[in-house]
């Protein structure tokens, strides 16, 4: 495997997101020469111009001139300039996951993978780490306050890092403990068919060494075959959930795990809401005791965890409603996050703006998209944010409110937002959800609540 110190000067095409900003800032920390380009100008990007990356806006060839290592994202295209002057000079070309990997190459790695719930635990597991004093390195997919940053290099070496499937590049990784937080079909543009998934988290588990431990999620039916096939091959599991044969389980409000002298269980207080963030968090407990981390340090963590951005993150409030923000693209994520804010919003309404995410995975999961925004009171669905795609003819968000009538599509977001406000009133809930822009619409939707003022008459609900 590649090392940081071979890799000479580094390039990073499109080094303003979320994923490549946080390898940049951690391969600078460690000491190589980092440039980049991105198409516009972010927070991001003025973070790693700060931290003596020399960085462009805008892709041209020319940003390669002096460079050893190339690094891309699935994102980037085989058009892009800087890349195809790359492969024409010869120049190394690694992926996103390449990079990272040689970022840890000398470290313990712990590596979350699954479906849903990656960044959320990711998170948690670093931020119980520094808590109990170690100097975790972590690699997390979004922002994380109590953080300060979505990745840094540190000095314990344990490196923790978010282990992304969408294109198989998790399997880049040699991690000595996984974490895998449930399994189920998912980026079916890439993998084809749900038994190719399936077959990447075998692969995946098949990474681990023979000291190696797998924390695998009891409850999930995709994460539990694995364990057992796992096991199977005799590798160290340790379930976690609320099965009866979790190893750290949990029973109401409390988390039961194996002491010294026997089982012990003790209370598990979260500020993040919902039952799987519950489930995230006896993950973490599991990673970090596995680590030498007194349970009751490792709880007290726990406590303390304030969440990710994009992960039911409050927005703002105005006229008494309240707007969250959440990055949930799949409908098992959708319908964890629309739980969440049932319990927060106390018996009040539960209205979204969802936004589709990728025409492949609309056209597969229309259906239980609209399954799950049945669970609001009023869902508008915005039209599909393509990333990385071409159209697909016939694919748009409409293909989800087709399949229920009380669901509305408006591809128009200033209308689709003019539309929620004023059907909000005070104590309703009000969330952006998806992994596109519609995380813009947060405060759009706060100065239109603040405009409408007095609180709408009538209105009915829906799945309540």
């Amino acid at each position: 495997m590649t090392r940081t110190a071979d890799l000479g000067r580094v390039h990073f095409i499109g080094i303003g997101g979320a994923g490549m900003s946080g390898i940049a800032r951690i391969l600078l920390a460690r000491g190589a020469a980092v440039s980049g380009s991105d198409a516009k100008d972010s927070a991001s990007v003025a973070q790693l111009r700060e931290a003596g990356a020399q960085v462009w806006i805008g892709h041209h060839a020319e940003n390669v001139d002096d460079v050893d290592t190339v690094v891309v994202s699935s994102a980037i295209r085989p058009n892009n300039p800087e890349l195809q002057c790359a492969r024409e000079r010869g120049l190394r070309v690694l992926h996103r996951s390449e990079a990272l990997a040689s970022a840890m190459a000398q470290d313990t790695v712990v590596a979350v993978a699954g479906t849903h719930g990656k960044t959320t635990t990711t998170a948690m597991i670093a931020v119980v780490l520094r808590g109990a004093g170690l100097d975790p390195s972590f690699a997390v997919g979004g922002n994380v306050p109590a953080l300060g940053v979505n990745a840094a290099a540190g000095s314990s070496g344990i490196f923790v890092a978010e282990a992304d499937e969408s294109d198989g590049s998790f399997l880049n990784y040699r991690p000595r403990i996984e974490v895998l937080t449930n399994a189920e079909p998912d980026h079916l543009d890439h993998y084809g068919t749900a038994e190719a998934v399936m077959a990447a988290f075998t692969a995946f588990i098949g990474l681990l060494p023979p000291e190696g431990l797998l924390v695998a999620c009891a409850d999930d039916e995709g994460a539990l075959a694995l364990a057992e096939q796992a096991e199977a091959a005799g590798k160290r599991v340790v379930g976690y959930g609320r099965a009866a044969s979790a190893r750290v389980r949990l029973i109401g409000t409390d988390l039961e795990f194996d002491g010294p002298t026997g089982r012990r269980s003790l209370p598990l207080e979260l500020q993040v809401p919902g039952e799987h963030n519950a489930l995230n968090a006896a993950a973490a407990f599991a990673v970090a005791t596995e680590l030498g981390v007194a349970p009751e340090t490792a709880l007290a963590g726990l406590a303390g965890f304030t969440g990710a951005d994009r992960r039911f993150q409050l927005k703002g409030e105005a006229s008494g409603v309240r707007v969250f923000d959440d990055y949930a693209h799949h409908p098992t994520e959708l319908r964890a996050a629309l739980a969440a804010a049932r319990t927060v919003a106390s018996g009040h309404r539960v209205l979204v703006l969802f936004q589709p995410h990728l025409f492949s995975r609309t056209r597969e999961f229309a259906t239980e998209f609209g399954q799950a925004l049945g669970l609001a009171d009023a869902a508008v669905v915005l039209d599909v944010f393509p990333a990385r795609e071409d159209p697909i003819p016939g694919v748009d968000g409409g293909l989800i409110t087709a399949t229920d009538p009380a669901l509305v599509f408006q591809p128009d977001r200033e209308a689709a937002i003019a539309l929620l406000a004023a059907q909000a009133r005070p104590g309703d809930i009000v969330l952006t959800i998806g992994a596109g822009d519609v995380t813009e619409a947060g405060q759009a939707l706060l100065l239109a609540l603040r405009a409408a003022g007095t609180p709408a008459a009538g209105g009915g609900s829906h799945g309540g």
